[in-house]
């Protein structure tokens, strides 16, 4: 009796590891399909992308707020006016 519950419990171990193997190879395969993917990604040198940047900053900095600030009357988070009526 204890030689069959041995066996079985080699043929699980078995099957497991076998399981586990397969879910690896799957794991792996869908690792190298993603770093495939990415290798085929077209990028931009970051020297480029700085001068765009900066270009870009330079031709709409007359609309940024934060350079040219907000009218007072236009702001529409000023601070409330306190009533003096007393």
């Amino acid at each position: 009796m204890r030689r069959t519950q041995r066996k079985s419990w080699a043929e699980k171990k078995k099957f497991a590891t076998k399981m586990s193997a397969t879910a690896n190879v799957s794991a792996m395969k869908k690792v190298v399909q993603q770093l495939r993917v990415e290798a085929g990604i077209n990028r931009v040198k970051v020297s480029q992308a700085a001068a765009d940047l900066k270009q870009f900053c330079m031709q709409n900095a007359q609309h940024d707020p934060l350079l040219t600030g907000i009218s007072s009357s236009t702001n529409p988070f000023r601070p409330p006016k306190v009533c003096s009526f007393l």
